[in-house]
């Protein structure tokens, strides 16, 4: 295997527009379906690129996309060909299309057709055989991303590219136009004021503390639930419709009458108000980001978002078996704490420790974590500034495939 320095060793060519296919296994949840859809549009509607998606499951791509028409088998979306992909389908024809491919990316160790490596061997010109991974704050991500490896049997040559935190990796999604979007609807009142319309909730009076709610199963939600609700402060929950939306129906069945607890509905005890929404768009649920004053938010893709969105948030990670996930919440703390204060650090750590079912750091205490909010809320800018000095994901993709291309 060798590896690539830096993105300093490259050269950026002016060839466009480049043909890329993007191929997504959904695994779990909405992670993958979701970084795969934003790199997708991305690079076809900033770069000029022809993207072609595969994803196996319409049905998971069509929460995040509600245009999208999961009877189809093929379709175009945002400048995006987007397919249904199973290999029983996957015919010579279709594999053939390579023939006009310059760039491959499989996601997140899925597996090409065998049909369409195939194809890839014999195709006259070079293609750019790309394979997305995770994203991670670890230190090991630095040495392994843009690492090559060739494949045993056909003269092809994989580049492994990793998201990352570090100037010497991959970089996160963000659209050019991310922050001016942002900046232009927390300064307007119409917008906002239309948002909370929109979503037929009343617009919460300033002393309210707004906290968005989106996260993996959590032993912890009912202590968090029971803190909000005998809290001093008024806390309005918002809450996407979903597997946790099912959680809360359940410590709500005294005010409810039933364990069903749907978009639409809402339920207030105590300092607590809580209102289920429907499972938005993607870029619906930026709105809600920036519209909040804390973010819980889960996985990959809702946790780069919350960054970008300049708010104190809180990480749940992807579960593994016997705790193989603290790793890389620990890695993250270590980056996002830096600059911070001992005390507020050390409340950061305890609060997002418990919350990933670490109870070495002693239990979910909300009292104990809100208290640094103003803390919270410098860093989220602050981290926000050294992130996007990075450079974002698609643009050193873009880098990287243009120059390996000259």
């Amino acid at each position: 295997m060798r590896s690539i320095s830096s993105y300093s060793d490259l050269y950026v060519s002016e060839r466009v527009p480049l043909v890329c296919h993007i191929f997504c296994s959904v695994i779990d949840n909405f992670g993958d379906a979701g970084v795969c859809w934003r790199l997708a549009r991305q690079l076809a509607n900033e770069y000029s690129w022809k993207v072609h998606l595969f994803i196996d499951k319409l049905s998971t791509l069509a929460y995040l996309v509600p245009e999208l028409d999961t009877r189809r088998e093929q379709q175009v979306l945002a400048g995006v060909d987007i397919e249904h992909w199973h290999d029983l389908k996957f015919t010579k024809s279709i594999a053939a299309a390579l023939n006009i491919s310059d760039v491959v990316i499989e996601a997140f160790s899925c597996h090409l057709p065998p049909l369409y490596l195939a194809a890839m061997a014999q195709r006259p010109s070079q293609v750019v055989w790309i394979s997305l991974e995770y994203l991670s704050s670890e230190d090991w991500v630095v040495d392994f991303h843009l690492r090559t490896a060739p494949h045993p049997y056909y003269t092809l040559t994989k580049t492994f590219f990793f998201p990352g935190f570090d100037k010497h990796t991959g970089g996160v999604l963000c659209e050019q136009d991310l922050d001016v979007q942002r900046r232009n609807f927390i300064t307007s009142v119409a917008e906002r004021e239309c948002w909370w319309t929109t979503l037929g909730i009343p617009q919460p009076d300033p002393t309210t503390i707004i906290v968005s709610l989106f996260c993996y199963k959590n032993l912890g939600l009912d202590s968090l639930l029971e803190q909000w609700r005998d809290g001093v402060d008024p806390l309005m929950l918002l809450v996407p419709e979903g597997q946790i939306s099912k959680s809360i129906a359940r410590f709500f069945t005294h005010l409810m009458g039933s364990r069903k607890f749907v978009a639409g509905m809402h339920a207030n005890t105590c300092a607590l108000s809580i209102y289920i929404l429907p499972f938005t768009s993607q870029l619906s649920y930026d709105k809600l980001l920036w519209s909040t004053d804390v973010n819980f938010v889960r996985g990959e893709d809702s946790f780069v978002r919350a960054q970008w969105a300049r708010k104190p948030f809180v990480w749940h990670v992807y579960p593994q078996e016997n705790y193989a996930h603290l790793p890389k919440l620990d890695a993250v703390l270590a980056r996002i704490g830096l600059t911070l204060e001992s005390y507020p650090r050390d409340a950061l750590i305890r609060f997002w420790q418990a919350w990933n079912g670490n109870t070495t750091y002693g239990p979910l205490d909300w009292k104990d974590f809100i208290q640094y909010r103003e803390a919270f809320e410098s860093r989220a800018h602050t981290w926000a500034d050294e992130l996007s000095s990075i450079g974002d994901l698609a643009k050193h993709l873009s880098i990287f495939v243009q120059n390996t291309l000259k």
